[in-house]
């Protein structure tokens, strides 16, 4: 080997040892803008959430919705958690949480409030900013109404608490299945339920059996697409998360006593209207106005018992987030930094 080729080598290794050396710190630091993945038990349920931030800076609670769970949030908290701290729990029978069987426990939005107000004391929060989403909306608001101290504001992307929200063709067969689980064909001869029968070949179709279509894949990934601009942008690791605990055995029949127990929601409509005209908690509203489960109809309402609402509609669908992640984390940056802690 001549000198030269010996001085190479050396230069080399000096390089490479370098780089090792200096890449060491960056590797191993972890900071608390990372999101963690962690687990509490709350009313003897393994409860799975997602937790990022810096706990001395104000808290998101973000509530999901149907038919995913905190996997709705995974692109909005790291872009939020430089400056917040983010809190995103799955219900009971959703995402990483447990799932006990419907002869095991109570799937009620009453005992999923329940829940969710446990799992709020069990983790430590005192004070938060409340994310309402879909699901989110009804257990969130009994959160809110049974402790409104805590509450620091509102943010309400498709999440409903006002009658106008479900007045359209998907609810019709819903709440006759509020009325009557053993329904035959109820509400289900309008322009968007109609379809479904023809595919099923059903004329006379059960409610019971209509809503089980709202668990398919084929439903799953309707909720995903429609209404977006491009459905091309909407990765299909969305509904190849969700389908596969759909299709967990017993999790139909959780999800459609969920479907029955939401009637337990309309009646409570006045109370948390109640509740927003008298703590009148800024409220920002980023809503996906081509919803057709929650459309936009149900977010202009919260304009007449809020008079603090940052209201934006956003030219997408149900999940606003897969679409508009950096446009509703701008709206909360902004609207959260007007608002004093």
């Amino acid at each position: 080997m001549n000198n030269q080729t010996s001085k190479f080598i050396k230069l080399a290794l000096t390089a490479v040892a370098f780089n090792f050396v200096s890449l060491q710190p960056v590797l191993a630091t972890e900071t608390l803008s990372d999101v963690k993945y962690k687990t509490v038990t709350v009313e003897g349920q393994e409860i799975f959430y997602r937790e990022a931030g810096d706990p001395s800076n104000p808290t998101i609670l973000l509530l999901h919705g149907f038919p995913t769970s905190s996997h709705m949030f995974r692109e909005l908290i790291p872009e939020l958690s430089e400056q917040y701290h983010l809190v995103a729990p799955d219900y009971p029978g959703f995402g990483h949480s447990s799932m006990p069987a419907v002869t095991e426990f109570d799937y009620s939005f009453d005992n999923l409030g329940n829940i969710v107000d446990k799992f709020i004391d069990t983790v430590g929060l005192k004070k938060y900013s409340l994310y309402l989403m879909d699901y989110g909306a009804p257990v969130g608001f009994r959160v809110a109404t049974q402790h409104p101290e805590r509450v620091e504001s509102l943010i309400i992307q498709n999440g409903n608490a006002y009658e106008e929200g479900i007045n359209n063709n998907f609810w019709e067969p819903i709440q006759a299945y509020w009325k009557d689980r053993k329904a035959v064909n109820k509400g289900l001869d309008n322009d968007w339920w109609k379809n479904i029968k023809a595919a099923y070949k059903q004329p006379n179709m059960t409610n019971d059996d209509a809503l089980r279509f709202l668990v398919t894949e084929g439903a799953t990934k309707w909720q995903y697409t429609n209404g977006v601009r491009n459905a091309e942008s909407i990765s299909p690791d969305t509904w190849n998360h969700v389908q596969p605990l759909l299709d967990r055995e017993g999790n139909t029949d959780i999800q459609l006593q969920l479907f029955y127990s939401y009637g337990s929601n309309p009646p409570l409509y006045p109370e948390w209207q109640a509740y927003m005209r008298k703590h009148q908690p800024p409220t920002l509203i980023v809503w996906g106005d081509k919803d057709e489960i929650f459309p936009a109809a149900g977010a202009y309402p919260y304009k007449r018992d809020l008079k603090n609402v940052d209201f934006n509609l956003l030219n997408t669908g149900h999940f606003a987030l897969e679409e508009d992640v950096n446009v509703i984390a701008k709206h909360i940056k902004r609207f959260l930094s007007k608002q004093t802690y």
